[in-house]
């Protein structure tokens, strides 16, 4: 991809992501990220269907980040901790697209997304370290586990990533390894 093809799509991406903040997914234009974005519709055509194409390939780049995003040295570095910081550096450096997405009510594909990339990295742990653990035992402590550690992240981006990623990331680990009992009572 050439200088202006990434200079033109970041441009459209910003436009958009700016317009989220803004107002529902469902009453963007193309007309207006094009006036915005100071490029003409044929160019924005060029490279997506519509906007609802664009969300998709922006979701679909953080989930490539989101994958790309964990990859222990060695098995001590493997952890819950660890694992946890990788994808919150993600976030954090896609901070604003982050909270647009965690804000909008269009956040399910999102959000499915994290907890898959999680699912798919622990699974195979799991099942290393507990093979007499069936799948369905895996799946409900997945469940329970991510979207318990999805709500941890969604409290962080609602209240601005107020936190370091080191403490989140702790706080996902005490609770994912010692329920909440050892959390709230570790003072």
């Amino acid at each position: 991809m050439d200088r202006r093809t990434k200079y033109t799509k970041k441009i459209i991406k910003e436009t958009f992501i700016n317009l989220l903040e803004q107002k529902e997914l469902t009453k963007i234009t193309v007309s207006e990220i094009c006036e915005i974005a100071d490029i003409n519709r044929a160019t924005f055509y060029r490279y997506y269907l519509d906007v609802y194409d664009l969300l998709s390939n922006i979701q679909k780049e953080i989930e490539e980040e989101l994958r790309n995003a964990y990859h222990p040295q060695s098995e001590t570095d493997n952890t819950v901790s660890n694992f946890s910081k990788a994808l919150l550096e993600v976030m954090l450096k896609n901070k604003k697209l982050v909270k647009v997405l965690f804000d909008t009510n269009n956040n399910i594909f999102f959000l499915n997304t994290i907890l898959e990339v999680a699912y798919e990295k622990c699974k195979e742990k799991w099942k290393s370290y507990l093979p007499e653990l069936s799948d369905e035992d895996i799946e409900y402590a997945s469940v329970f586990i991510f979207n318990g550690a999805l709500g941890v992240v969604n409290f962080w981006v609602k209240n601005d990533f107020d936190k370091d990623i080191d403490e989140i990331s702790n706080i996902i680990e005490s609770i994912s390894y010692y329920g909440t009992r050892r959390f709230i009572y570790k003072k």
